[in-house]
């Protein structure tokens, strides 16, 4: 597959927009019960998973598999920093950037045959 290479980062975002939401948009929303919160976070799951199976399926043909884990991770990262900012409102401190940063480096050296 000659569009892996690009396809499964792709992927891998718009997986990781839709995690995001599942597993933190309900904090903006803190007054719906909680049993609702969690159904609706599993329909939302839902849709990251028909992205994050291909995405990994796909990428492995290039890509070994903590290398895909290691993208993902910097990519949860960096989709997590914009929705905190933008939609949370509570935009990331230097301490976080620099712990982001720690975790840019170790995929980094993942990345290193």
């Amino acid at each position: 597959m000659p569009y892996a290479r690009l396809l499964s980062p792709l992927l891998l975002v718009f997986s990781n927009v839709f995690m995001t939401f599942a597993w933190y948009g309900h904090l903006k929303h803190k007054e719906v019960a909680l049993p609702k919160v969690i159904l609706i976070s599993w329909g939302i799951a839902f849709f990251e998973y028909m992205l994050m199976v291909p995405a990994n399926r796909i990428g492995s043909t290039v890509y070994s598999a903590p290398q895909l884990k290691g993208m993902q991770e910097v990519i949860t990262l960096l989709v997590f920093a914009g929705f905190s900012a933008f939609y949370l409102g509570q935009p990331l401190k230097w301490n976080h950037w620099a712990g982001f940063a720690l975790i840019l480096v170790a995929a980094w050296l993942i990345f290193q045959e």
